[in-house]
C-alpha cells in the first residue's frame, strides 16, 4: 500500500476510534450507580455454571467472600469444587441428589429442594457474603419444587451490595424480569451428542 494511502487509512482509523472512545466514555460516566446485581445465566447451551464459577474466581481475586449453593448436582468430585471450594472465604454447599430421573422419588426431590433453599436463605441473609451463586436453581422453579414468588422475595431482601447469580435452563419469566443482567447460552454443537462422555477439566 502506498504511503499516502496508508496514512489516510491510519487517520480514518484514529478518527473512528476517537468517536467510539467518546461514546464509550460517556456511557461509563453515566453508569454511576452501585448496587448488588441479580444475574441470570440460562439457555440450553453449555457453560452456564462455568461462567458463574468464573465470577467466583474473579470475586476471590478481589478478596470477596462467596457462597455457592448447588441444587441439582449431587456429586462433590467436580474440579470447580475441588479448587474453588477450598479457597479462603468460600462457602460451598452441594445440596442436590442428582436429577429427578436419577432419584425417581418426587416427594424426596421436593423435600431436598426445600432443605437446600433453607441453606440458600442463610447465604442470602449473610451481609459478609458479597457474591452468592445459586447453581441450577431454575430447575427447582420450573418443576414447582420451590415457589418462585417466595424465592424472588428472598433474593430481593438480600443485603444491598450482595450480588446473586442464578444458573440453569428455562428460567421463568418472573426471574428474568427481576434480573439486572440476563445471558442466554445458545446450544450450537455438543460433543455429548456425538457419543463423547463428560470430560474432566471441561465438563467436570
Amino acid at each position: 500500500m502506498p504511503r499516502d494511502a496508508m496514512t489516510e487509512k491510519t487517520e480514518r482509523h484514529a478518527a473512528r476510534m476517537a468517536k467510539k472512545k467518546a461514546v464509550i466514555d460517556a456511557h461509563i460516566a453515566e453508569a454511576d450507580q452501585e448496587k448488588g446485581l441479580l444475574l441470570v445465566l440460562t439457555g440450553n447451551g453449555k457453560g452456564k455454571s462455568s461462567s458463574a464459577f468464573g465470577m467466583v474466581a474473579r470475586a476471590i481475586g478481589h478478596g470477596m467472600k462467596v457462597g455457592v449453593a448447588q441444587f441439582i448436582k449431587g456429586r462433590s468430585d467436580t474440579g470447580e469444587e475441588a479448587f474453588l471450594g477450598r479457597q479462603a472465604g468460600v462457602e460451598w454447599r452441594v445440596l442436590g441428589e442428582g436429577f429427578t430421573w436419577e432419584t425417581q422419588n418426587l416427594e424426596r426431590d421436593i423435600a431436598t429442594a426445600k432443605q437446600g433453599w433453607a441453606i440458600a436463605q442463610t447465604m442470602l441473609a449473610d451481609p459478609t457474603l458479597q457474591l452468592v451463586v445459586l447453581d441450577e436453581l431454575t430447575y427447582l422453579l420450573k418443576y414447582g419444587w420451590l415457589d418462585t414468588a417466595t424465592v424472588l422475595q428472598d433474593i430481593a431482601a438480600r443485603p444491598p451490595m450482595q450480588h446473586v447469580v442464578v444458573t440453569g435452563r428455562a428460567a421463568p419469566q418472573a426471574l428474568l424480569d427481576a434480573a439486572d443482567t440476563v445471558s442466554e447460552i445458545m446450544d450450537v454443537k455438543h460433543a455429548y451428542r456425538a457419543g463423547v462422555k463428560a470430560q474432566r477439566g471441561v465438563d467436570l
